[in-house]
C-alpha cells in the first residue's frame, strides 16, 4: 500500500462520528437498561430469552449492512463492530449472537448471494430470523477445509450427510450457512456453501454444549441425515465455498476483536469503580500505586487493542486489503481480555473469585476470544506469512 492511500484512509485516531456515536450510545443504553439486569440468570440457565433477541432486531442491530431495500439498516460494517463491542461491554453472549448474524451471516449473503436470494432471506434477517454459520467438524477445526459433509446433487437439489460441530447460534436460528464437499477428489475445490432452513427435510439440531463461557450464547451441533436442499440455495457457485468461508471469516475476526474488547472495557470499569470503593489499611486500593500502574497499563493495552480493531474495520470498509489486520486485531484483543479480566479478579480479591460479582464471568467469557473463528496459532501464521512473504 503506497503512502498516499495511507494518508486517505479514515484514521482510527479521528473522532467517532456522528452516526458512530449514536450507534454506541443507543446500544450501550440498551445493554445497561434491559442486558445488564439479564446476564446471571441468562450465564446460570445458559439460555437466552427469545424476547431479548427479539428486542435486538429492534434496536435495528441484526441487519446493520443489509440494505433499506431489503428492511435493514443500510450501515457500514464499522457499525456492526461498534454494536457488537457496545453489548460486549455488559455481555458477550449477546455480543457474538449479533457478530454471527452481521460479520458472518449477512455479510456472507451480501457478497455472494444471487438476487433471487437476497430477496428471499435478507428481509428475513432484518426482521426476526437469526442465522448461523456451520464449518467446523470434529476433524476440522484450524484445518476448516478436511470436511467429512457431503453434498451429491439429486435432480434440482442436493442431499447433505454428516455433522457440524461447535456451531455459534444454532439453537435459535433458522437459517443456516452450511459448507459441504460436492466432489470430495477435488479437494477444497468441491468445497460449496449451502443455504439450509431450519425445517428442510432431513436436518436436526443436535446436542447444546455445556460451555465454560458465553454459556447464554448457544453452541451446537447440527445434523444433516440426507437432507434435502434445492439448487438455488447454493450461496455463490458450486465448488466456490472455500472463497465465501476464507473471506467471510477475515471479517468475523474483527468482529471477534470487537467482542474482547468490549469485554475487557466492562471488566476494567469493574475494576477501576472497586478499586476506588474498597479500603485497606485506611484508605482506598486505588490510593496504592501498585494499583494504578496495573491499571494505566491495562487501560494502554485496551486502548491499543481497540485501535487495532477499528482499523482494520475501517480498512474493510475503504475497501483496502485487511487480511493481516484482522489477524493481528483478534490475536491481540484476545490476549488483552485475558489479561484484564484476570487483573480484574485479582483486584476483587476473594470477591473477584465469586459469582456474585460481575468479573469472574468476564473472565470465563474471555477465553474463547483464542480459540473460535481462528486460533491464535493460526493468526500468528497469517501475520508470519505476510511479513515474509
Amino acid at each position: 500500500m503506497s503512502q498516499t492511500d495511507l494518508e486517505t484512509l479514515p484514521s482510527p485516531l479521528t473522532v467517532l462520528a456522528e452516526d458512530e456515536l449514536l450507534l454506541r450510545d443507543s446500544v450501550r443504553q440498551f445493554a445497561e437498561t434491559t442486558v445488564r439486569p439479564l446476564v446471571r440468570q441468562m450465564d446460570e440457565d445458559a439460555k437466552m430469552p427469545r424476547t431479548l433477541i427479539d428486542q435486538l432486531f429492534d434496536l435495528g442491530v441484526m441487519g446493520i449492512e443489509i440494505p433499506e431495500q431489503y428492511g435493514g439498516g443500510g450501515g457500514r460494517f464499522f457499525h456492526s463492530v461498534m454494536a457488537v463491542e457496545a453489548l460486549s461491554r455488559v455481555d458477550p453472549s449477546l455480543g457474538v449472537l449479533v457478530d454471527v448474524q452481521n460479520t458472518l451471516v449477512i455479510n456472507a449473503l451480501l457478497r455472494w448471494a444471487s438476487d433471487d436470494i437476497k430477496r428471499r432471506y435478507l428481509p428475513q434477517l432484518a426482521s426476526r430470523c437469526v442465522g448461523a454459520y456451520a464449518l467446523s467438524e470434529a476433524g476440522s477445526g484450524s484445518d476448516a477445509f478436511a470436511l467429512a459433509t457431503r453434498a451429491v446433487a439429486r435432480d434440482d437439489e442436493f442431499v447433505l450427510t454428516g455433522r457440524k460441530l461447535w456451531i455459534t447460534n444454532g439453537n435459535e436460528a433458522d437459517l443456516f450457512i452450511v459448507f459441504a464437499n460436492v466432489n470430495p477428489e477435488a479437494g477444497y475445490r468441491g468445497i460449496t456453501a449451502f443455504l439450509v432452513e431450519r425445517g428442510f427435510p432431513g436436518f436436526a439440531v443436535g446436542k447444546k454444549e455445556d460451555k465454560l463461557g458465553i454459556r447464554a450464547s448457544s453452541t451446537c451441533e447440527l445434523l444433516f441425515d440426507e437432507c434435502r436442499v434445492p439448487a438455488t440455495n447454493v450461496l455463490g457457485s458450486v465448488g466456490q465455498g472455500y472463497k465465501v468461508a476464507i473471506e467471510t471469516l477475515n471479517e468475523g475476526r474483527i468482529g471477534i476483536g470487537a467482542q474482547m474488547i468490549g469485554l475487557a472495557q466492562g471488566a476494567l470499569e469493574h475494576a477501576v469503580r472497586y478499586t476506588k470503593e474498597r479500603k485497606q489499611f485506611g484508605r482506598t486500593i486505588a490510593e496504592f500505586q501498585g494499583v494504578q500502574f496495573q491499571l494505566a497499563r491495562a487501560a494502554t493495552e485496551l486502548e491499543a487493542a481497540r485501535l487495532l480493531v477499528y482499523n482494520a474495520a475501517r480498512l474493510r470498509d475503504a475497501g483496502k486489503p485487511f487480511l493481516h489486520e484482522a489477524a493481528m486485531c483478534k490475536i491481540f484483543s484476545s490476549e488483552v481480555a485475558e489479561h484484564v479480566t484476570s487483573l480484574a479478579i485479582n483486584l476483587f480479591g476473594g470477591y473477584g473469585f465469586t459469582k456474585d460479582y460481575p468479573v469472574e464471568k468476564l473472565y470465563r467469557d474471555a477465553k474463547i476470544g483464542q480459540i473460535y473463528e481462528g486460533t491464535s496459532n493460526m493468526q500468528l501464521l497469517t501475520i508470519a506469512k505476510g511479513m515474509l512473504g
